[in-house]
Formats: structure tokens, C-alpha cells, sequence
């Protein structure tokens, strides 16, 4: 009896520490893991790093723009309503405080999430806006640049516009492809609208404005949000203190309409229409 006894009070300890043991290896194993995953989310992080530097060449950026001051950010089409945030020593140091940006993680989980819907409603209430003034049509080939993770492509999709892609230096697939907004991966002509709400993040601005009208097909429409009233963030490369600097850059095209909008800090919408070759080349004449 005595034995049996023993059995019935050491029976459930043992099974007690035998599930305590379950528990703490459960415990160990997601810690594991968790621990894993921010290991690869570093490792990608750092390997998109790279690899954007690498797509992104500085050397490249003063071939294509010779007339850039990289000390001052600006370029000799500067002017004091067009004004450089900061400085840098290089295009992989701006790069990369861009990256600070897109790649927190932090923030690209509240751009998917709580976020998300969000945002796809603001766009799509935008882009209804622009069909009805015609400035966009179903059968647009439309580019959003510096998407991020694409809410603005997936509003263009909703509302009826199935050829849109967004193009940032972070990719998010199918949504977003690897892109530079200072040279677009795409050849001449190729976009009826492009879409962007991301101009205070240039560095070089009469690149980005050269490359939307280079990948515009004649008589295509690009939209750009910016902030003339409000000042951007930290990652912000300029400010804009007047659209007509900005406008002045578009060398091909003609302006639509200036207005006030409402767009996550942005205060003003800028429409142009870059003009007809062959109405260009009899004007000229």
C-alpha cells in the first residue's frame, strides 16, 4: 500500500513537470523562431540594401545629369522655391536614408495592415476624380512612382484600370517592381498616366521630372501630389515652396490644373499633358 501510495503523489508531480517542460520548450522554440525570422528580415533587409545601391550608381546619376551640384543636392536649374533638405557625399548615402524609410519594418506592417484599406479608398476616390475629368481611361497603361507597397495600384485596379504598376526602390511583387524615380526601367513612351505623390523624396528634381516626360507617350497625362503649404518629413531630399518651378521643369508638356487636395499630408495636385510630337514640331516651326 505504501507503494502504491508513493505512485498516486509522485504520478501527477511527474506530469506536471512533464507539461512544464512542453510548455518551456514551446516557449524556446517560438522564441526561436522569432528570433530567426527578424534574423532573415536583417539579412533581406541588408541584401536590398545592396542590391539597390548597386542598381542606384552615382556615377551613373552625373552621367545623366551633368549640370548636378552633388554637394548641394541641387542642379543648375535650382531655384530658391526648389530647395535641397540636406547635403549628401554620395547617391548610395541618400539611398540609403530612403531605405531607412521604406525598409522599417514598422512601418511596412502598417502600410499592409490597419493601413491599408485606408489608403486604397483615398486613391480610388482620387482616381474616380481623374476619370471624370478624363485625364484617365480604363484602358490606360498607368505607373505609380515610389508605390511602396502598391495601395495606389490596387486602388487604379478597383475603380477599373487593370494595366497599373508601381515602381520603387523597395519591390513588393506583383504590385511594385524595382525602380529608380531618377531613371525609370522602362523604355520611351511607354505610359498613358503616371502617378506620383513622392516628389519631395528627389534628390535630383529635373531628373525625376525628365524621365516622367521620357516615358509619357505624347498626349499622356502624369498627376503629382506634393506639399507647397506643409513641409515633408525627415526623409524628405527638398522642399517646394511654389508649383512654378516644378511646372517649369516640364519641358514637354502643358499644364492642366493646379488644386487643392487632401492626400496624407499633401496639400496641392499638379495635372500635365505632355504635348503632341508632331503639334510641338509645327510650333517649333
Amino acid at each position: 500500500m505504501g507503494h502504491r501510495k508513493g505512485f498516486e503523489v509522485g504520478g501527477p508531480r511527474k506530469w506536471l513537470l512533464a507539461v512544464m517542460s512542453l510548455v518551456l520548450l514551446a516557449v524556446a522554440a517560438l522564441v526561436f523562431c522569432t528570433c530567426l525570422r527578424y534574423f532573415i528580415s536583417e539579412q533581406n533587409q541588408y541584401r536590398y540594401t545592396r542590391d539597390c545601391m548597386n542598381a542606384c550608381s552615382h556615377e551613373l546619376m552625373k552621367r545623366l545629369n551633368r549640370n548636378i551640384n552633388l554637394s548641394t543636392g541641387s542642379s543648375g536649374e535650382a531655384s530658391e522655391q526648389i530647395r535641397p533638405r540636406r547635403a549628401f557625399r554620395s547617391y548610395e548615402e541618400y539611398i540609403e536614408l530612403q531605405l531607412n524609410k521604406t525598409l522599417n519594418p514598422r512601418l511596412r506592417k502598417l502600410w499592409t495592415s490597419r493601413d491599408w484599406r485606408r489608403k486604397v479608398d483615398v486613391f480610388s476616390g482620387m482616381f474616380r476624380g481623374l476619370m471624370k475629368a478624363r485625364l484617365l481611361t480604363p484602358g490606360s497603361k498607368a505607373l505609380c512612382i515610389g508605390a511602396r507597397v502598391g495601395q495606389e495600384v490596387v486602388a487604379l485596379k478597383e475603380i477599373g484600370v487593370p494595366d497599373a504598376i508601381g515602381m520603387d526602390l523597395v519591390p513588393y511583387p506583383p504590385l511594385v517592381i524595382h525602380g529608380d524615380m531618377h531613371r525609370h526601367p522602362f523604355p520611351d513612351c511607354t505610359f498613358d498616366f503616371e502617378f506620383s505623390n513622392v516628389f519631395d523624396h528627389a534628390l535630383y528634381p529635373s531628373l525625376f521630372v525628365s524621365e516622367i516626360e521620357r516615358t509619357l507617350k505624347p498626349g499622356g497625362v502624369a498627376v503629382l501630389h506634393v506639399a507647397v503649404h506643409k513641409r515633408g518629413d525627415k526623409y524628405s531630399a527638398n522642399d517646394l515652396y511654389s508649383t512654378d518651378p516644378l511646372i517649369a521643369l516640364f519641358k514637354n508638356s502643358s499644364l492642366v490644373h493646379i488644386r487643392r487636395v487632401d492626400g496624407f499630408g499633401l496639400d496641392t495636385e499638379i495635372a500635365l499633358r505632355k504635348n503632341d510630337i508632331e503639334v510641338t514640331a509645327l510650333l517649333a516651326d
